[in-house]
């Protein structure tokens, strides 16, 4: 090999490297870089804003300009400003349907919770054998459909052959229990549909975050004489609370939005909520004036009621849970 040869890779590595740093000097290109740092994380993360905008904030804009609206699929919509919000306040069947979704709320929600805190703490227990599957076993109603639980529901909680008033109703001696047609028995149907639904899925939330709770705080308890329920009381709960704030708005947002249920516990035309509408939730009333008398005008406002009201609980709650915080520490 000659000496010419042997340097060319060398002149080859010098030159690229020359070519480099004279397009490193050149004037912008510094600035162009510094700008496109400056930029690349907005760009990064830019794709979940503009989803988003066009599946959220547009939805919701645009269902507060249909509010405003006489508005029928078949013919042109009228202007008509707040009229529909107007008739919306003073219309009796919308307070009926807010009673029932607040009603249906809280015995599904409150009780849902307290289970769903036990059956976390069951599973965590030490003693437990075969633990993944009695989680895959817990979870297994979010797999199942909604159809299939509201049918299997329905005919639990029948009048003539239901389980519940074969098992439970006479043989105490009362008469059978129609559970439809009842307001306050129809809320306790409509609500067992939804804990069963929804303990398996928080009880695992709580559980995740048991298993993050140092073992010494156990140990220090145990130390000072502590039970096992004052540990759960004084060391899980606190540990929890973030966990326990985070499931209660989760299941307020769930729980004014309840439709699945109710709508395939009542039946065909089930979405009066049964005959007198004992049943009848905000989603249910919604879903009457929007896609069976086609008033989208009326059921938009329905919409932006029910957001609203959404948001103020959230909020509630928020404020609520922070009190709470302030004042234990």
């Amino acid at each position: 090999m000659t000496s010419q040869q042997s340097t060319e890779p060398f002149a080859a590595a010098i030159g690229s490297r020359n070519r480099v740093n004279v397009a490193a000097k050149r004037p912008g290109s510094s600035k162009l870089r510094r700008r496109f740092r400056g930029l690349a994380p907005y760009t990064f993360i830019s794709p979940f804003y503009i989803i988003f905008g066009i599946f959220g904030v547009f939805p919701i804009l645009y269902t507060f300009w249909i509010a405003l609206h006489d508005w029928n699929p078949l013919g042109e919509p009228e202007f008509t400003g707040t009229k529909n919000f107007v008739n919306l306040a003073t219309d009796p069947r919308f307070w009926n349907a807010t009673k029932n979704t607040f009603s249906i709320w809280f015995i599904s929600t409150i009780p849902q919770l307290f289970l769903a805190l036990g059956l976390a703490t069951l599973l965590n227990h030490q003693l437990l054998k075969v633990k993944t599957g009695f989680r895959m076993i817990v979870l297994s109603p979010q797999v199942t459909s909604v159809l299939a639980v509201g049918i299997v529901f329905s005919q639990l909680f029948g009048r003539d052959f239901g389980l519940i008033n074969t098992a439970l109703v006479e043989p105490f001696g009362f008469e059978r229990v129609d559970f439809q047609v009842g307001t306050w028995s129809s809320h306790v149907a409509v609500s067992t549909m939804v804990m069963w639904r929804w303990i398996g899925y928080n009880s695992l939330i709580y559980l995740a975050s048991m298993q993050s709770i140092p073992k010494s705080l156990y140990e220090c308890a145990s130390i000072d004489g502590a039970s096992r329920f004052r540990q759960f009381i004084h060391v899980t709960i606190p540990q929890l609370r973030s966990t326990i704030i985070f499931t209660v708005i989760v299941s307020t947002i769930g729980g004014m939005q309840i439709f699945a249920e109710p709508l395939v516990f009542a039946g065909i035309g089930g979405a009066q909520g049964g005959s007198k509408r004992q049943f009848q939730t905000l989603t249910m009333f919604l879903y009457e004036q929007g896609f069976e008398r086609f008033k989208f005008g009326y059921a938009s406002a329905i919409a932006w009621a029910l957001f609203l009201i959404i948001v103020l609980f959230a909020l509630l709650n928020y404020f609520v849970t922070q009190r709470i915080a302030q004042d234990e520490k």
